[in-house]
């Protein structure tokens, strides 16, 4: 009798541990899932080398993950790290060295990170973000008009990706007319490698040079938004530096951007694939109703998330994690999307179940480093899930879904295009645009 497993080859021994699966290519990309799992269990803090070349170790299960985004023998400041990679531009957002956009929270440690963060925190404030709700809503519907009278559509690049740069815009206090330069700024940052050579650097440049312009002008004729608020912060006495003020502008807008796009991308793709919770959502939304909402725009945020990795953390001393010893100076990459499918955290991980209450997931960090701009991501997921999903009831997935193509990358997660079609709708008249201002 043979009782060999059936996935375990001939002339192996049926005990033996099958290949380590190969990370970072396209087919990975597109579901790195099988990845993940494999090392959660054969190898759960794992030391790879990354495409750009640079050796990290990857933390994969939900326990060590927790446990490693809270120590502070992690250090954010890449000065930790063993070798110069970063000044070569292998690790961190490209061009911000060069453009001397360094000193923002993701990059710096307590002290520094707790003056900053507390000054942040003071303009930065979740009656802001709530009282920011209506202009969400206009922008989410003004898009819809753009495109609901073709009956298809690219979810990324008309709806997903405009949204959430001009709603940080808005919040930001940049002008209505400067804002398409920030939408083409911001689309070759996300390309990854698909634009001009070094077009992501001159991106950050022409970013960083409008961004001290425009803090000028806002010392000069404050206003209610948050670049004014940012200036305006003080804690006994200490203020933000020019250079300071303008880093976490430029923070806010490139992690909150591209972390939305692909938290709208993702999300919409999933209930695609998930006829009946996407159903499930639908009549809780046409009954008034916004618990499944809210907790659904959590799940999604779990199951396949816009962060896939944690950004780049650097051991300041020699220290152990899962078991495994970490040197120091060696760079330590969290491994979210991992994490957040734990079978020993999460009852059926692989499942989506938009009603889950022991939702603990880590897509927007632990520890003091958790992401500031979770609110406004959460409120945007929320006004375009709901409003596309009520406005375009019949939305399916234009072609297959082995077509799509997720754009490369090691910290984010998300989709190049997104084509839907749905039965073409009408655009709002002018009663239901003004009730939404």
């Amino acid at each position: 009798m043979n009782d060999r497993p059936a996935d375990v080859p001939a002339g192996c021994p049926a005990h033996a541990t099958p290949p380590a699966p190969e990370l970072f290519t396209w087919e990975f990309a597109t579901d790195p899932y099988p990845a993940y799992a494999w090392l959660r269990e054969h190898s759960p803090v794992h030391r790879t080398t990354l495409p750009s070349g640079v050796e990290a170790w990857l933390v994969t299960r939900y326990a060590d993950a927790r446990e490693a985004l809270a120590d502070n023998r992690l250090s954010k400041n890449p000065a930790h790290h063993a070798e110069s990679a970063h000044a070569k531009g292998k690790t961190g957002i490209p061009g911000e060295r060069k453009a001397e956009l360094m000193t923002h929270l993701l990059n710096i440690d307590p002290p520094d990170h707790t003056r900053l963060r507390r000054l942040v925190s003071k303009a930065f404030t979740p009656r802001r973000i709530a009282e920011f709700a209506p202009r969400v809503q206009e922008l989410t519907d003004r898009l819809i008009d753009g495109f609901i009278e073709k009956g298809e559509a690219d979810l990324i690049h008309e709806f997903a990706f405009p949204l959430p740069i001009y709603a940080i815009c808005d919040l930001l206090g940049v002008p209505r007319e400067d804002q398409d330069d920030f939408r083409e700024w911001a689309g070759m940052m996300i390309r990854h490698g698909g634009g001009p050579r070094g077009g992501v650097a001159r991106s950050v440049k022409k970013m960083r040079g409008y961004l001290l312009e425009l803090i000028h002008r806002k010392r000069e004729n404050p206003g209610d938004d948050l670049i004014s608020g940012l200036i305006r912060a003080s804690d006994h006495g200490e203020h933000l530096t020019e250079n300071e003020a303008a880093a976490m502008a430029f923070i806010i807008l490139f992690a909150g951007f591209e972390t939305t796009v692909n938290l709208i991308g993702n999300s919409v793709h999933t209930l695609l694939g998930h006829p009946e919770q996407r159903a499930q959502l639908q009549r809780s939304l046409a009954a008034g109703e916004t618990e499944l909402l809210a907790t659904g725009v959590e799940e999604l945020l779990r199951h396949d998330g816009p962060v896939e990795l944690a950004t780049w953390r650097y051991a300041t001393e020699a220290l152990t994690i899962g078991g495994e010893r970490i040197g120091a100076g060696d760079p330590v990459l969290v491994v979210l999307a991992a994490a957040d499918r734990d079978p020993e955290r999460f009852e059926g991980p692989d499942t989506l179940d938009l009603a889950r209450r022991d939702n603990q997931h880590l897509g927007y960090g632990h520890g003091i480093h958790y992401c500031l701009g979770a609110p406004l991501a959460r409120l945007e997921g929320q006004a375009a899930l709901a409003t596309l999903l009520k406005r375009l009831p019949d939305l399916r997935l234009a072609g297959e879904s082995s077509d799509l193509r997720w754009r490369g990358g090691l910290i984010m997660r998300g989709l190049r295009t997104l084509p839907v079609e749905f039965t073409p709708g009408p655009v709002r008249d002018e009663g239901d645009i003004l009730s939404t201002l």
